[in-house]
């Protein structure tokens, strides 16, 4: 957040403002509203002290002034929009925003305040800084953000970039198997899928310069690879194993080993289906508990677990997939479910227990530990190609602000 990253350029430069003393006046009069000389005074100080710290000659005293009037200005007219459409950042928002920026200093709040007092700061006039911007920045969300459309074609497009290949790319280590004939691949295929070891079946059968290492080949991004196992290996996760594809060379058989990078991760991942019960005007708790101890006695006799959710099970979400969860990580559930999930062993049913929903018992059919690459480097892609296109959206809007706003600057005296 832009608020954090420039707290403590505020705090730094709130000092020294405290320092000047002003005869204020009105210097700008933007729509409904004003802009003081103090206010124009008080940010020439902050970026001049910037300047400063950086190094960086500044321009000159009337230039620096005019793109001054211009921030202002565009700041001045957000915050009557957001007046205008009742926007507040309440006390307890502000508070939260303030003790995370405590917490990644390493400071109880108490102790960011006196840290602040140690720096010449008011906590208060920092406190209304900051909620200022947040204010600017939930009306730019709203003027903008809902108005960005990203298309799959602009999407698969952005991923085939420069700039998305070497920021979100992970390399990728691949074993292969090389033969003559398709026959000869399919053969390996089927010796695979009964369990025998790719790189011993490497060693013995394939043709390629990789044979005597197991098939294993270097480290390389896709797009480093030949397009045949790039565009074979996209999406796939690791311990995939292709179906024959052939080459100039042969028919490749090809394994992904492994992946490193940034955004590499793999989680684990439970398969659950569950029956839930929950109390009501009719059904008091104890009746409950009752009822759902007679379904589950009723599946550990026998009965089909997926014909006694269906019948008995009270989550519309689940009930007609016969409490079926499908397959999640660690996170999803609520924590009393968590608990008994990763407490029961695959294929084993548990004892009835209680969340804020109801009575459930929940049976756990697998685990597996899932390659989520992919998703973390679509989600990273989404996210850059959005803050490219909300970057572009948002000038185009402060423009057209701008550019419909009354503003008169008061001549200095």
């Amino acid at each position: 957040m832009k608020i954090l990253k420039n707290l403590l350029i505020i705090v730094l430069t709130l000092n020294v403002y405290a320092e000047v003393q002003v005869l204020d006046r009105i210097a700008v009069i933007v729509d409904d509203g004003i802009i003081m000389e103090s206010q124009i005074k008080r940010q020439t100080l902050d970026i001049l002290e910037q300047y400063k710290n950086q190094n960086i000659t500044p321009p000159s005293d009337e230039v620096l002034r005019e793109e001054i009037i211009e921030k202002l200005v565009i700041d001045e007219l957000q915050l009557q929009m957001a007046e205008r459409a009742g926007i507040k950042i309440s006390d307890s928002e502000l508070n939260q925003t303030f003790i995370r920026v405590a917490a990644g200093n390493n400071m109880e709040l108490e102790e960011f305040i006196d840290f602040l007092g140690a720096q010449g700061t008011s906590y208060e006039e920092l406190r209304e800084d900051i909620r200022t911007q947040m204010l600017i920045q939930r009306v730019q969300r709203g003027r903008v953000a809902s108005d960005i459309e990203i298309t799959d074609i602009e999407f698969e497009s952005f991923l085939k970039t420069d700039d998305s290949i070497k920021s979100l790319e992970p390399e990728i280590q691949l074993a292969q198997i090389l033969v003559e004939s398709n026959d000869e691949a399919l053969n390996i295929i089927q010796k695979l899928n009964e369990g025998q070891d790719f790189n011993k079946l490497a060693i013995e059968f394939s043709i390629s310069s990789s044979a005597s290492k197991g098939g294993i080949l270097d480290w390389k991004r896709p797009s480093d690879m030949a397009e045949l196992f790039a565009s074979a290996i996209d999406g796939k996760d690791k311990s995939w194993i292709s179906e024959p594809l052939k080459s100039g060379a042969g028919f490749h058989i090809i394994k992904i080993l492994d992946k490193r990078g940034e955004l590499v991760k793999f989680e684990d991942q439970w398969q659950v289906r569950h029956i839930l019960m929950t109390p009501s005007a009719i059904r008091t708790d104890e009746e409950t508990f009752e009822a759902i101890q007679d379904v589950r006695n009723s599946f550990l006799g026998g009965e089909d677990f997926g014909l006694l959710a269906k019948q008995f099970s009270e989550d519309p979400g689940t009930a007609n997939n016969g409490g079926d969860l499908g397959w999640s990580g660690k996170g999803t559930y609520a924590p009393e479910f968590e608990a008994t999930m990763l407490s029961t062993e695959i294929g084993s049913t548990s004892e009835i227990f209680e969340t804020q929903f109801g009575y459930h018992f929940l049976q756990v059919i697998d685990k597996r530990n899932k390659d989520i690459t992919n998703n973390l480097i679509e989600d990273r892609a989404y996210n850059m190609l959005f803050s490219r296109k909300y970057d572009e959206a948002l000038e185009n809007s402060l423009r057209s602000m701008r550019a419909d706003a009354f503003v008169e600057i008061k001549k200095l005296d």
